[in-house]
């Protein structure tokens, strides 16, 4: 039932709030719960309907655009089944120098050389990563760790052990080559971090980096191209409910 789910195809007010699955693009700089948020506020507020269900599909960390699959109402009960599907990102890999959080949430440091990578040997690398794999998860996450975020300790200089976990990278593609910039398209099983592909990637050119930028473009079979912003699911509401009234 999961994978045959009509998307952002509520025609009234009512059939929103008892179950509908949504498709947004998350902004730059929102959490997942952010964007959560957001429309449960706008629910309380602008509809009067204090009491609604709603949740995601998959997380997004606060600096990655792109797909998050929302379920409201009764949908929220099928939240495990859909998010188990490939994903699908693009974004860019920065070498040269490492970040403690794998991205752009810490400060670049460090200077790594960089004058020995080649096309040639990103491409080789890129391939490397295909397959079934255990991949660690970076301290800078929303995994629990003794009951807390990940990040929460990382954050406060605490030292962690977070156990490695299998994951499959299913395509990795090299879209553009322009050192210290790489830019890539991969596709991946559900809990995969390209942070820590992005970090492992300079490590296996003998060298340092990190990920610049990111965007969820799938989460199958739902794609980024079927998605409404957030002020586009404002303003359709907005419209059924004036509908509503007349």
């Amino acid at each position: 039932m999961s994978n045959t789910i009509s998307f952002n195809n509520f025609n009234s007010i009512e059939e929103f709030l008892s179950g509908s699955l949504l498709l947004i693009d998350k902004p730059y700089d929102w959490s997942s719960f952010d964007a959560l948020n957001k429309i449960k506020g706008f629910v309380r507020n602008q509809l009067g309907n204090p009491k609604f269900k709603i949740g995601h599909a998959g997380t997004l960390d606060p600096l990655a655009t792109g797909l998050l699959v929302v379920c409201t109402g009764k949908y929220t009960k099928l939240i495990e089944s859909i998010q188990g599907g490939e994903k699908e990102y693009t974004g860019t890999i920065y070498l040269g120098k490492t970040t403690p959080s794998y991205d752009l949430e810490t400060q670049p440091e460090g200077s790594f050389e960089i004058q020995h990578i080649t096309e040639e040997k990103v491409l080789s690398v890129a391939s490397g990563f295909v397959g079934d794999q255990m991949q660690t998860p970076p301290i800078y996450s929303a995994k629990q760790v003794n009951g807390k975020r990940a990040y929460t300790s990382a954050r406060n200089g605490e030292e962690l052990f977070i156990p490695a976990v299998p994951i499959s990278i299913n395509h990795f593609e090299i879209q553009r080559f322009e050192l210290p910039e790489v830019d890539f398209l991969i596709r991946c099983s559900k809990g995969t971090y390209i942070r820590t592909i992005a970090h492992e990637f300079g490590q296996r050119l003998n060298s340092g980096s990190f990920l610049k930028s990111l965007r969820r473009t799938g989460s199958k079979p739902y794609s980024i191209n079927d998605s409404l912003t957030i002020d586009g699911l404002f303003s359709r509401l907005e419209a059924l409910s004036e509908a509503s009234k007349a």
